[in-house]
């Protein structure tokens, strides 16, 4: 009987095509049977990997707060700008995001995992990634229309840290990097994810993720994508959420069990 597989694809997107790490899962029936880390030497080479899975989860914003486009639509306009605005403060008290530096989804991101804030798009350097990775998806949906920011379609937005502390996983320091204490953590995060889920990754897979972090954030973002698929991750559940996914992107939020990833 041939077993059913399928393959997920992780991207820890960068600016270049030289840092951009990438990783392929093929998934059988509740086991890993392949991973591997992949080496495109550009843009469309990336999108033959990413068109040959059945879902990708890309570590970028697929798109801008909403508030930030509309000022600087306004402004270029030589019009009034829109009234600054917050999101809805927390449960703490403590207000919500400034709307023009955070997108909704990175506000709700930061209320449930109570980590700082995501990396703004739209006032730090990630906003050069998230440059390439719109030129991406528009090349991706040249074919077939434009893809879904929201992760309905073949790309789903994810965000690795944000994971694993969802996953339970404890973090004693940085993984990021490059001594000897950030490499211990990356072991851990690798003993964790096997633990947790039952999975078991080749030798080659944990060594490459223990030198890197880059490749390290590419697996994650591979099983988040098999969280999506197994429909473990927290979608839009209001219109307001709904809305602001079509066009400000939605971070994946895997549910707190890494065996559903089998």
């Amino acid at each position: 009987m041939t077993q059913r597989q399928t393959v997920t694809v992780g991207v820890d997107l960068a600016a270049s095509a030289i840092r951009t790490a990438v990783c392929r899962v093929v998934w059988g029936d509740k086991a890993v049977l392949a991973a591997e880390f992949l080496v495109p030497e550009g843009d469309e080479e990336l999108l033959a990997v990413v068109r040959a899975a059945d879902k990708t989860g890309l570590d970028c914003p697929l798109g801008w707060p909403s508030d930030f486009v509309a000022t600087v639509l306004a402004h270029h306009q030589g019009v009034r700008l829109p009234a600054s605005a917050r999101f809805e403060e927390r449960a703490d008290g403590r207000p919500g995001l400034d709307a023009l530096r955070f997108r909704l989804t990175d506000d709700l991101t930061w209320k449930a995992t109570s980590m700082r804030p995501p990396l703004s798009v739209s006032t730090d350097l990630l906003g050069v990634v998230a440059l390439r990775a719109a030129r991406l998806l528009d090349d991706l949906g040249a074919a077939d229309g434009p893809v879904s920011r929201d992760g309905s379609g073949p790309v789903a937005e994810v965000y690795p840290a944000a994971a694993l502390r969802l996953w339970g996983i404890r973090l004693t320091g940085s993984y990021k990097r490059a001594d000897a204490a950030a490499r211990a953590v990356r072991q851990h995060i690798l003993h964790s994810i096997e633990a947790g889920s039952g999975l078991v990754l080749s030798g080659a897979v944990r060594a490459q993720c223990a030198d890197s972090h880059d490749h390290l954030d590419a697996l994650v973002c591979a099983l988040i994508a098999r969280a999506v698929l197994a429909g473990d991750t927290r979608w839009p559940r209001t219109e307001q959420e709904r809305a602001a996914a079509r066009q400000e992107g939605w971070i994946h939020l895997p549910g707190g069990d890494l065996g559903a990833l089998r």
